[in-house]
């Protein structure tokens, strides 16, 4: 009350009417003004439902708020950083929606279409220490990659984004979001690291260096740089792998002049392996390159280019007829196209292996160990496909090979051997496998029966005829490795399969060692897993002396076998 009477006292009734409606007049400009200053921020802004960058948030808390056409640059700003942020968003849920548990998709399709081929797909999301860029020969069961995918999104922090442009670009980078980035490399496999490259692909064999030069291909996640890869399929072997080249599987830099040119271009595909390893040894040949190269090449019906690294001449003129058969081109030594630029629209790097000397159908390219054995007669031009069908009264006697060895686990008797065998009603032939494959497969494919101590030379058992029987005798120690080798692996090539397991006294060992020692007694107690002591001993200083009348029954029984066929 006495603010009033003073007010009232002060002034007229007329003076406090118009004092009154300026001091209305002043609040609402007073709103006014503020409302104009703070309209950009009443607007609903991407940005608050956004992560922007450390650079970004950086940048705005760096922007002073004095005048109100800072506060609009700054929001500008923000506007167009949070599109980014926006773009990236929608890469990373993308991301969180993936699994982070190893997957393994395998794709086929037909290599005679413009499609995709056998391609094997890996996401995983890994905290191994084997990355892809330091892959080292450990000796385990697993290589695992740290390959955590991610949509390729490159924005310049100079770019200049008007509506229109980051419309277009949003769409762009969600559409990419939406499509998942086929991984290079297969490194999950035990036994075998594989890339299988698709898109304009240049081989240089002066830095040993393939480029994946396909577009979407541009960028690896993590600042991962490249693969390693030694293409042989052996890889947890230190020695077969120490003479193995290392080559790099690089994806196109943004900055492409880094990539060299092309000096020659091919129309083929092609698959990219090694001659080296365990080359030479006959069992190796076929289960770490001939074997794998058939899964990995047969797809392609001939049309593909072999290149090899490590190439030994003496290598590729000794399974020629089986090179010539995969591939209507000759095999390039690529180690010697050192000033060579080679293009292909694809290549595989490394091959594709499924186990010891065997095949799993139900991996691709989804054949079998019968097929390849038939691909084998077609590529030695041989004439039987199957063995002899014994009839009750038949007179006709099955040939059976002998093989012989003149270095460790040979025979030493194979005379007497040869005479038991005919007595009981086979034809004997004592023969010793060479570097003359050709030759010794006809002579294989032309018995009915083989039997050998266990070793390289029976790997020729995949050009017997089907329905043949293997006999393999199997020495002191060596029981793992005769079965896991041949004995499993010959029931998937329709081979029937027998086994002898020599007595002590059938061993030359016996004349090392007291009849009671351990090493006679219990091999494995003796060499405790020790592959250099096992080797030393029972492959490199044992032969065998067959005790023919405990082996009779064996031959009896493997006459039986063929006799049995029609039942079958």
């Amino acid at each position: 009350m006495t603010y009033e009477a003073i007010l009232a006292r002060s002034f007229s009734r007329y003076e406090q009417k118009k004092l009154g409606c300026g001091a209305l007049l002043g609040c609402f400009l007073i709103f006014l003004s503020f409302f104009t200053v703070f309209k950009p921020y009443l607007g609903p802004l991407p940005i608050l439902n956004m992560r922007l960058s450390m650079g970004v948030a950086h940048r705005m808390f760096a922007t002073k708020e004095t005048e109100s056409s800072q506060k609009q640059e700054m929001v500008r700003i923000a506007q167009k950083e949070a599109a980014k942020s926006e773009l990236l968003l929608i890469s990373t849920s993308h991301q969180e929606n993936v699994t982070t548990k190893p997957e393994l998709r395998l794709n086929s399709t037909d290599p005679k279409e413009n499609t995709t081929r056998t391609k094997p797909e890996i996401l995983l999301n890994s905290t191994d220490h084997h990355v892809a860029k330091n892959v080292t020969l450990e000796p385990g069961p697993e290589v695992l990659l740290n390959n955590t995918e991610h949509p390729a999104v490159e924005i310049e922090e100079s770019e200049q984004l008007n509506s229109t442009d980051h419309q277009d670009t949003s769409l762009s980078i969600a559409g990419n979001a939406t499509q998942k980035r086929v991984p290079l490399c297969n490194i999950l496999n035990p036994r075998t690291d594989i890339c299988d490259i698709t898109g304009e692909v240049r081989v240089h064999a002066k830095s040993y260096t393939v480029y994946a030069s396909s577009p979407e291909m541009s960028t690896l996640d993590d600042g991962q740089t490249s693969w390693k890869i030694r293409p042989y399929a052996r890889k947890t072997d230190r020695t077969a792998m120490s003479s193995v080249t290392e080559w790099s599987v690089v994806p196109a830099s943004v900055d492409r002049r880094k990539i060299p040119k092309c000096t020659q271009n091919h129309a083929a595909p092609a698959i990219l392996f090694s001659a080296g390893g365990f080359s030479g040894n006959h069992f190796h040949d076929f289960s770490d390159i001939i074997l794998p190269l058939y899964l990995t090449a047969r797809p392609f019906n001939g049309d593909v280019q072999l290149l090899v690294t490590n190439y030994r001449s003496w290598w590729a003129s000794k399974f020629r007829a089986i090179l010539q058969n995969l591939s209507k081109h000759p095999a390039i030594d690529i180690d010697q196209q050192r000033e060579e630029v080679h293009c292909f629209p694809s290549v595989i790097v490394g091959l594709n292996r499924h186990d010891e000397f065997k095949i799993n159908p139900s991996m691709p390219p989804h054949t079998t160990m019968r097929d390849f054995r038939e691909f084998l007669r077609t590529s030695y031009s041989l004439e039987r496909a199957k063995a002899i069908e014994l009839q009750a009264s038949d007179t006709r006697k099955p040939r059976l090979l002998i093989v012989a060895r003149k270095r460790s686990r040979s025979f030493t008797n194979p005379t007497r051997i040869a005479k038991t065998a005919k007595a009981v009603g086979f034809e004997p032939v004592v023969a010793e496998a060479d570097m003359n494959v050709a030759r010794f497969a006809e002579l294989m494919n032309s018995c009915d029966a083989v039997m050998g101590v266990h070793g390289a030379g029976l790997t020729n058992i995949l050009f017997l005829p089907d329905d043949a029987v293997l006999i393999q005798i199997v020495p002191l120690g060596g029981a793992w490795l005769s079965r896991t080798y041949f004995g499993d692996p010959s029931r998937d090539m329709n081979l029937r399969y027998l086994e002898y397991k020599i007595g002590v006294r059938e061993s030359t060992l016996a004349d090392q060692y007291p009849v009671d020692h351990v090493a006679l007694k219990d091999p494995s107690a003796f060499h405790r897993g020790k592959w250099n002591d096992f080797k030393k001993i029972y492959l490199d200083n044992q032969n065998v002396k067959l005790d023919v009348r405990r082996f009779r029954p064996t031959l009896l029984k493997a006459l039986q076998l063929l006799r049995e066929q029609k039942r079958r």
